[in-house]
């Protein structure tokens, strides 16, 4: 299939969802909540080829439990997710979020092993090839919020830099900035986030 004969059968599809009833939107429940949506991947893949990427596959699903996020990156399993309620918007606004998180996968592809800052410059590189240049890191959609409490706080011991979290942190994390400042990007004890109380958040 041609590349612009995928985007317009992109295009078509995506548009069938948004006409659907609520009851075509409906997705499996708890065992199953993701649905892999195989027209999606394959515009995805084929976007990765065009900006000389064919190393790189990835899977695309849908996921009905996500609520205020529009869209996720998932490295380690090579997939991206998508909210259901991007459908309710429209086909251009589902094609910019699955845009925006191919752009952590591409940009996490190209830097290997390097750590990178989420929507660093390496990011805002892979959304201009990608075709969404000045992309902001947070969507502006009208997706209902509710507020959480951050309970958890963290420092770097290096530059102070306060993490606040809404859980505990469980696994090792460090400073992404001192980590590229003074070690390559690459994970280093000496930059691990400290726990500390909130009263010292307030003092800093």
């Amino acid at each position: 299939m041609k590349y612009k004969q995928l985007v317009m059968d992109f295009g078509r599809s995506v548009m069938r969802r948004v006409r659907s009833s609520p009851d075509d939107l409906a997705l499996p429940r708890r065992k199953t909540r993701l649905r892999h949506d195989p027209l999606l991947e394959d515009f995805a893949n084929q976007l990765l080829k065009s900006v000389g990427c064919r190393h790189l596959q990835v899977r695309v699903f849908w996921n009905p439990g996500l609520r205020t996020t529009a869209g996720l990156a998932v490295w380690s399993d090579r997939m991206v997710v998508l909210n259901p309620k991007l459908l309710e918007v429209s086909a251009a606004e589902v094609q910019r979020t699955l845009r925006h998180e191919l752009a952590h996968l591409l940009a996490k592809h190209r830097v290997g092993r390097h750590r990178i800052e989420a929507h660093g410059e390496e990011w805002h590189q892979a959304c201009a090839d990608l075709g969404i240049p000045n992309e902001a890191r947070c969507h502006d959609l009208p997706f209902k919020r509710r507020r959480v409490m951050r309970k958890f706080f963290y420092a770097c011991p290096e530059c102070s830099t306060i993490l606040a979290r809404v859980k505990v942190l469980r696994r090792k994390a460090a400073c992404i900035k001192c980590c590229r400042k003074h070690n390559g990007g690459k994970y280093h004890e000496r930059f691990r986030f400290r726990p500390i109380e909130r009263s010292e958040t307030v003092a800093a």
